[in-house]
């Protein structure tokens, strides 16, 4: 059986582990037709509430929250 003679650095077995974290971005972003705010596909749109063109979540207006 193989056996390792010396013990692997720290940064040898960093170097090879970096591959494992990379974050990758979602490939499914798309720009909500009624606000342009970008949001994952197939989603109600969490800045004005709206799906596929309908009011799905009403959202209350920034004047009216603020009074």
């Amino acid at each position: 059986m193989a056996v390792p003679k010396k013990k692997v650095s720290h940064a040898r077995k960093m170097k090879r582990r970096s591959s494992v974290w990379k974050l990758e971005a979602p490939t499914n972003l798309v720009k909500c037709p009624q606000c342009g705010e970008y949001n994952l596909a197939y989603r109600v749109c969490g800045n004005c509430g709206f799906y596929k063109g309908e009011e799905v979540v009403a959202k209350a207006d920034k004047k009216a929250a603020n009074d």
